[in-house]
């Protein structure tokens, strides 16, 4: 049995903490491997490598920074397909959509690439009495990142090229449910020419966590997961002077308007609420039903959910494939058992679905309600798997506002042919991420990723501009020379003359 260790120093790290954990095949329901958990000592080792391979790391130019990405990048490149075979074994999503994690991971780190001219800063000559003033973007030092099972490379992409382009080491924490990606990740770094101790991994579980948080040589942390870990997480490092990057969990609404092109918004809602069997923090689990467009949105999707084919994510004509554990599926059916004691109709039930050789695989079929309120559980509750609930209101006000009310406000999406409404909309959402007529608005690269409310907790979004500002350090210089210096001491606020 293969066992999954840590990286520590350009190198896998064995654990001598004797704990372990298995790493499931979701399609198979067997035991593909062993996880090593580290203990709090083999934490602390790592996060002291980092913190010496920081010290070189941190006075490296950014161009050659840059290099070694564009050399981790190209090998990403090469092996995309072994490591989109990985993520499919592991998590149990299709392999087309496996490879679409890896590409949107490579766009994060296309634009880490691009750091020099990003951290250029700004120079002011002569503000008076011959000082100069500009100012430094200087890194923090250690940063670790804690990823979650859904995206087990796209993830630690938002957070390690940007840390680690700024000038930062890293130690990724990854979930354990599909932990090999990380390895993986180390390997290629380290073939492309990255320093010892830049890249680190740890596998672990809460220990692992607490013991990153606790640790005074860690400047931040960046968290991808629940609502409630999130809040943890950004409560016990803020109150230890950490920087915490914490987003957390969603209810992705789409509103279908009565203009709207319903093919086109049948498309959407099958791709977003179905695609990854749901588990995708951006995943569309509500659709908003405005005036009369109810009925013919159910007649739509009712044959096609009925329809989906689901089975192991390896296989060409799959669309679906298994959710993660059986814990998880667990808890989805417990859900959909609640939306039915609540009142809610279940349209399609995709309980009890049984696939032909993978009979102890994690599998649903997709799940649909109909006619859900806002106080149910289903409404409430993130379900993270194959259930989309329609919820049916009178008009636009009662869908902007069913949406504003909501806890979360990650992401949503709205399908119409009116501009003004999608104006509207786009101004007056209370969202962090916001589609028209696009169904999952994930940003490039370029821009930056995170919700509102209590989707994120901290102050930056993920990648793009706002993860220069997270992995940084602003400071302002001001600067004159001796024969500059006027004579004899001030006493006043300088000011410029």
């Amino acid at each position: 049995m293969e066992v999954i260790q840590h990286y520590k120093n350009g190198a896998v790290f064995v654990s001598s903490s004797g704990r372990r954990q298995p790493v499931y095949n979701p399609a198979l329901g067997t035991v593909c491997a062993e996880l090593a958990l580290a203990s709090a000592d083999e934490v602390n080792e790592v996060v002291a490598a980092a913190k010496a391979a920081w010290i070189s790391w941190s006075e490296t130019p950014a161009l050659k920074r840059a290099r070694i990405l564009f050399k981790f990048k190209d090998l990403l490149e090469q092996n995309a397909a072994k490591l989109a075979a990985l993520i499919t074994r592991e998590h149990g999503k299709i392999l087309s959509d496996a490879m679409g994690e890896v590409t949107r991971g490579l766009e994060v780190v296309e634009f880490a690439c691009g750091l020099p001219q990003l951290l250029k800063t700004q120079f002011s000559d002569n503000i008076g009495g011959g000082i100069d003033n500009w100012n430094l973007r200087q890194p923090l030092g250690v940063c670790a990142g804690i990823t979650p099972f859904n995206f087990p490379f796209m993830v630690p992409m938002w957070m390690a090229p940007m840390a680690i382009a700024t000038g930062n080491t890293f130690i990724l924490k990854p979930s354990e449910r599909d932990p090999s990606a990380s390895l993986m990740i180390a390997d290629l770094f380290k073939q492309a020419g990255l320093p010892d101790g830049v890249f680190n991994v740890v596998q672990g579980d809460k220990l692992a966590v607490d013991t990153l948080l606790a640790h005074p040589e860690v400047a931040a942390i960046s968290f991808v997961g629940s609502t409630p870990i999130a809040e943890y997480i950004y409560s016990e490092g803020t109150r230890r002077g950490k920087r915490v990057q914490a987003l957390g969990g969603a209810k992705n609404h789409l509103v279908v308007m009565p203009d709207a092109d319903l093919d086109q918004a049948v498309d959407a809602l099958m791709g977003a609420a179905y695609g990854s069997a749901g588990e995708r923090c951006m995943a569309i689990s509500v659709a908003v039903a405005v005036g009369e467009v109810g009925d013919a949105l159910i007649e739509r999707l009712v044959p096609r959910i009925r329809a989906l084919k689901v089975g192991n994510g390896s296989s060409a004509d799959v669309e679906m494939g298994p959710v993660v554990t059986a814990a998880h599926k667990a808890k989805i059916e417990s859900l959909i058992a609640a939306g039915v004691d609540e009142g809610a109709q279940l349209v399609v039930d995709g309980r009890g679905l049984v696939i032909d050789g993978f009979e102890q695989g994690y599998f649903l079929g997709g799940s649909l309600f109909d006619h859900v309120k806002e106080g149910m559980q289903v409404h409430r509750e993130e379900i993270f798997g194959p259930v989309l609930c329609v919820v049916r209101v009178a008009n636009f006000s009662e869908a902007l506002e069913l949406i504003n009310r909501h806890e979360f406000g990650n992401g949503v999406s709205l399908f119409t042919s009116d501009g003004n409404t999608a104006r509207e909309f786009s101004r007056r959402v209370q969202v962090g991420m916001v589609g028209i007529n696009v169904p999952i608005p994930v940003p490039m690269a370029w821009h930056s990723f995170g919700g509102w409310k209590r989707s994120l907790f901290g102050d930056v979004h993920a990648y793009g501009e706002e993860g220069i500002r997270f992995y940084t350090r602003y400071k302002s210089v001001m600067q004159r020379w001796p024969d500059s210096i006027a004579k004899g001491a001030e006493y006043t606020m300088p000011v410029a003359k």
